[in-house]
């Protein structure tokens, strides 16, 4: 499978904090086309670094793919061990920072391969297909509230007003608590899909209901990204941040000489 991509659009924005413990890979300014893999990570821990957290983890995770993916696949052994790089890189983090101990972060991931897309998350950042208007498929947050929901002890209405509801049940923190990733292949990818990485602070004012309005209408990426901004703008209380990723087209994979000329054409 060849995924081609329109131009990839983020943002992360401090909303009404005082300071953005969200971090987003590859950086809004810098990315093209071209990436493959995506990064939205929500730092745990304020006094504690929850900024350094997210951004040492956007920035690990993508040296290990740079340094190790080659022709390998992005599954789950090979993302797992990308974020136990992420541990072992905070525990060296917090030995030269002793004040940074406790910081932690999430991760929602998502990298296109050869084989589909690979997606994987920790914590309560979620990660978003939409096909017509529809999430055919998101991610289920390793929360508290989740958790009571799936026991059917609240209902999903109760669990977006809940007072417990950004307590998280996994995180990036290091390797003396190794994060449990939850990692899928999706396969099902058709030309027009949108995928969609984001914060728990988008979901204040953009919950799934309020995501599938807004990717139901003939919107470009670009006024996508500018309504769910008008949306989180000044009243969002937590930092917000997302990526907004257009799937142009799908081919069967073929030779690597009709990929790279498939790609090539894609720009033409």
């Amino acid at each position: 499978m060849f995924i081609t991509i329109d131009e990839p659009y983020a943002m992360t924005d401090v909303g009404l904090r005082r300071n953005n413990e969200d971090s987003v890979f590859p950086e809004p300014e810098g990315v093209s086309e071209r990436d493959r893999l995506f990064l939205v990570c929500d730092g745990v821990g304020g006094a504690e670094k929850g900024e350094v957290a997210s951004a040492l983890a956007c920035e690990s995770i993508n040296s290990y793919f740079n340094a190790f993916l080659g022709d390998n696949d992005a599954d789950a052994g090979f993302i797992s061990k990308a974020v136990s790089y992420a541990e072992s890189c905070f525990d060296t983090y917090v030995e030269n920072h002793p004040g940074a101990k406790g910081m932690a972060t999430t991760l929602a991931l998502l990298y296109l391969s050869s084989n589909g897309v690979s997606v994987a998350h920790v914590g309560d950042s979620r990660v978003y297909q939409f096909r017509n208007g529809h999430a055919i498929y998101q991610t289920k947050d390793h929360s508290l509230v989740e958790s009571l929901v799936e026991m059917k002890l609240i209902t999903p209405e109760e669990a977006a007003v809940h007072p417990k509801r950004n307590v998280i049940l996994r995180a990036i923190e290091g390797t003396a608590r190794p994060a449990e990733v939850e990692v899928t292949t999706l396969n099902d990818v058709e030309a027009g899909d949108y995928f969609f990485l984001c914060s728990d602070g988008v979901l204040e004012h953009c919950p799934t209901e309020t995501l599938e309005s807004i990717f139901a209408t003939s919107l470009s990426p670009l006024e996508i990204k500018i309504r769910i901004a008008e949306k989180c703008a000044g009243k969002t209380r937590d930092n917000y941040s997302f990526y907004l990723i257009h799937v142009r087209n799908v081919r069967e994979s073929g030779s690597l000489a009709q990929n790279i000329l498939s790609f090539l054409y894609s720009f033409i």
